[in-house]
């Protein structure tokens, strides 16, 4: 054989005698093959030397092809945006997602996975925004299932994240550099005490502000623009109404701006308003906010999980920048 020729799936299903279909199966939808198949496919390949995509040879060795991604997705945009990065990835490596929805953690009695729905075998887990309670992480470890924690808290597993004490420092720190020293801040209800992504952002904002020799004035609010609207009310409807309202997210945010129209506030002449995440309701509202790299957040953590199923035990946590981005409402 030429030293140049590069062996193809034809060559492969012709040595194992099966089908094309069934040599691509093998490589990247293992579950669907039988086991002394996928054997008899991946000895022709070896002898061959066929090198499909490295990811698709160690899921065919070592599992399904397949990896389940948990989320409170329903209740939170933003995770549909880092689920688009995990299946922009997926798509690239020909890996099957299947997708888990989750109460929302603020919602929950107790902010962590009750159950596990994982139906058929999966070769790794990503959970995003959700605390894995020490049982659940335990059950995990025992069925050798790769997982990776995403937004959230994790003493055993690799965490993709963001440094919410830091976003909430940079967004204080704009609205100190603008003037604003009485400031309100919108932070989502939540039922539990755990130290919530929430809780940290206010924390890192509290820190500036007050080092600034300001003060933060806090209402609380479901997690829809409706809610907010009338969180606001709290906010706005005082004497002594803060110069500038912060949200913990942008839907959040929108409820204030909507607030502020209906008094006849002039934004950010009267109030000027933040939000945090970036998405399409804050480019709509052209409102100033915090960026976090959600798409990004998605496909890193595919590739951690990838590179625990293909045998690393190196428990690792990558931290994503965030980074304001000023528009008109302040």
């Amino acid at each position: 054989m030429a030293a140049d020729h590069r062996v193809t799936i034809y060559e492969v299903a012709d040595r194992a005698k099966v089908s094309i279909a069934t040599v691509s199966n093998v490589m990247n939808k293992p579950d669907r093959v039988s086991q002394a198949t996928r054997q008899r496919v991946l000895a022709a390949a070896d002898e061959l030397g066929f090198v499909p995509k490295v990811q698709a040879v160690t899921l065919a060795r070592r599992g399904t092809g397949r990896v389940g991604v948990m989320a409170p997705f329903t209740s939170y945009g933003s995770y549909l945006r880092r689920l688009s990065g995990v299946l922009t990835a997926a798509a690239e490596l020909e890996i099957d997602v299947v997708v888990f929805d989750h109460e929302s953690a603020a919602l929950a009695s107790s902010p962590v996975l009750a159950s596990m729905p994982i139906h058929g075998r999966l070769d790794g887990l990503i959970v995003m925004g959700l605390r894995i309670e020490d049982a659940i992480a335990a059950r995990l470890r025992e069925r050798s299932l790769p997982t990776v924690a995403v937004d959230a808290d994790s003493a055993l597993f690799s965490r993709v994240v963001i440094d919410d004490n830091e976003g909430g420092r940079l967004a204080a720190a704009h609205l100190v550099e603008r003037g604003h020293r009485r400031v309100g801040y919108l932070v989502e209800r939540q039922v539990s005490d755990y130290e919530s992504q929430a809780i940290r952002r206010l924390s890192g904002f509290k820190q500036v502000m007050e080092a600034a020799g300001g003060e933060v004035v806090i209402a609380t609010s479901d997690n829809s623009v409706a809610d907010a609207r009338r969180a606001a009310a709290l906010l706005l409807d005082v004497v002594d109404r803060p110069s500038a309202v912060m949200a913990h997210h942008d839907a959040l945010a929108v409820g204030v701006l909507l607030a502020a129209r209906d008094r006849e506030l002039r934004v950010p002449g009267d109030v000027a308003v933040m939000g945090f995440d970036d998405g399409e309701a804050a480019t709509a509202a052209d409102l100033t906010t915090v960026r976090q790299p959600f798409e990004e957040s998605g496909s890193t953590a595919l590739g951690v999980l990838l590179g625990h199923i293909d045998g690393s035990d190196l428990r690792s946590t990558t931290v994503l920048d965030v980074r304001l981005v000023e528009r008109s409402t302040t």
